[in-house]
């Protein structure tokens, strides 16, 4: 806890030197080779960040990436923990050369450029969670999130996105993500794209939230109707 407590305060320290930070939503948009538009969105939380590519217009998923990153200067350190089309590169490290000005990311290999959504807020939730525990007919089942099979959720100011996964056996199963909104103890999600069944793309998810002892409970119903209450902790 303290070592990474200490990673995440030089880490703020030489990222306000340079006056940057990618903490946030950022979008970008790209033609298919089949001329149809795609939209990558990468969210950036603290310690932990996603990039995924979506039909703009169908919500169709592409692929997804991401795990833990680091800013130091102007090169973006990332170590992955998932890749939906490459798995074999989970475990790797990337690092890449970026420019980072308020309202745009560039990578500059490659001259990408990112327009920034949002900077973390309004997001009562912006962070990174995994999955934790489950509420069952009123008993608490908690889990251990220290182990290889994860389901982690990122959440910028406006932005979400869960990711199901495995870092040992690098397997990739599902992610889901798009706009979220908090208000009064009612949290929605609006998704923009679902790897497993596109047809839910377009619903919105209403759901109660509450922090409790500094964990997210979450209760409601799942895209196919299903009662959950779920208990996410922060990583």
């Amino acid at each position: 806890m303290k070592k990474t407590l200490s990673i995440l305060i030089c880490t703020f320290i030489i990222q306000s030197m340079f006056g940057q930070t990618l903490v946030g939503a950022w979008e970008n948009y790209t033609i298919s080779e089949e001329g149809e538009q795609l939209k990558n969105v990468a969210v950036y939380a603290d310690g932990y960040q996603v990039l995924t590519t979506y039909n703009a217009t169908s919500g169709d998923f592409i692929r997804s990436i991401g795990g833990s990153w680091n800013l130091v200067g102007d090169i973006l350190v990332q170590e992955l923990e998932f890749h939906s089309e490459s798995p074999e590169l989970v475990g790797t490290q990337t690092r890449i050369e970026v420019s980072v000005k308020e309202d745009s990311l560039v990578i500059v290999d490659s001259n990408i450029k990112y327009s920034r959504i949002d900077d973390g807020k309004p997001g009562a939730l912006h962070g990174a969670w995994l999955m934790s525990g489950r509420v069952v007919d009123g008993n608490t089942q908690m889990r251990d999130t220290s182990g290889p099979r994860k389901t982690m959720k990122i959440l910028s100011g406006t932005r979400f996105q869960w990711i199901a996964y495995n870092t040992e056996t690098k397997q990739f199963m599902a992610t889901g993500g798009g706009t979220y909104t908090t208000i009064n103890g009612d949290y929605t999600e609006n998704i923009e794209f679902f790897s497993r069944d596109s047809s839910r793309v377009g619903q919105s998810l209403n759901f109660n939230f509450e922090l409790v002892d500094g964990n997210w409970h979450h209760s409601g119903l799942s895209s196919k109707g299903d009662p959950i209450f779920e208990i996410w902790s922060r990583r």
